[in-house]
């Protein structure tokens, strides 16, 4: 007999609530709470990075009986007032994470929005201008946000899978579809490091709409572009991946 627990988990990115959404998404969050232990948002939780958006979300979500995992996306910054979008989220059910980690049941969840920078042996390098090294730098930092995030995990013993939540790409693959020249900016594989090191099941994230559902880290480590537009061009009537672990 098989005593492993299953957990299902349901992940969506870039859902960008506006002022005008009351009432659009309750349903939503209710069909994702009858099929889902956990549900993740990766990312652009609001449209314009405004706290009153960030207000109808959090009421939106008042129909969700399931614990909620979200990081913040470059949209929740735009405005400086992702201080205030957490504030206006986060209660005792919704959790927005950055570099920290959450346990649930026997999986560890750990986040960062993450950042750009390119992949593999187009990974731009801290050389050149300040602004440049800046650039690279606030990459360097998402990703040791992920490591340390994850790392914490390793202390909890109930913790036997380990799942990262992001907004940005950790790997090309699940970019693809995007504009080449764009690549930079929707990913890095700075962040794939960490997850390697730390023996992650998968990876979630969002940010390219125009971008592959699924790739492969390392031949073992999945990783899911969930972005609402995708989920919406592959046919899921009800826009979330569902993804047992």
């Amino acid at each position: 007999m098989d005593d492993k627990k299953i957990t299902r988990i349901a992940a969506v990115g870039d859902i960008h609530v506006k002022e005008t959404d009351h009432g659009k998404w309750a349903d939503y969050f209710r069909e994702v709470s009858a099929h889902a232990d956990v549900l993740l948002i990766c990312g652009d939780l609001t449209d314009t990075g405004d706290e009153d958006e960030a207000k109808i979300l959090s009421e939106e979500l008042r129909s969700c009986t399931i614990p909620v995992i979200c990081v913040l996306g470059n949209h929740d910054y735009e405005k400086g007032r992702q201080k205030l979008i957490r504030q206006a989220i986060q209660n005792s059910n919704v959790h927005i994470l950055d570099g920290e980690a959450l346990v649930i049941g026997d999986v560890g969840f750990a986040g960062v929005k993450g950042f750009g920078g390119g992949f593999d042996r187009y990974l731009l390098t801290m050389f050149g201008e300040d602004a440049n090294k800046a650039f690279v730098q606030e990459a360097v930092d998402e990703a040791l946000h992920l490591e340390r995030a994850l790392n914490k995990l390793d202390a909890d013993p109930q913790v036997t899978k380990k799942i990262a939540v992001l907004h940005y790409a950790p790997i090309k693959a699940t970019v693809v579809g995007e504009p080449e020249e764009i690549f930079p900016f929707l990913g890095s594989s700075r962040l794939a490091e960490p997850l390697i090191r730390n023996n992650v099941v998968a990876a979630f994230h969002g940010h390219a709409h125009a971008g592959t559902l699924e790739g492969v880290l390392n031949n073992e480590i999945r990783i899911f572009n969930v972005a609402k537009p995708i989920l919406v061009k592959a046919g899921y009537a009800c826009p979330y991946y569902l993804f047992e672990v």
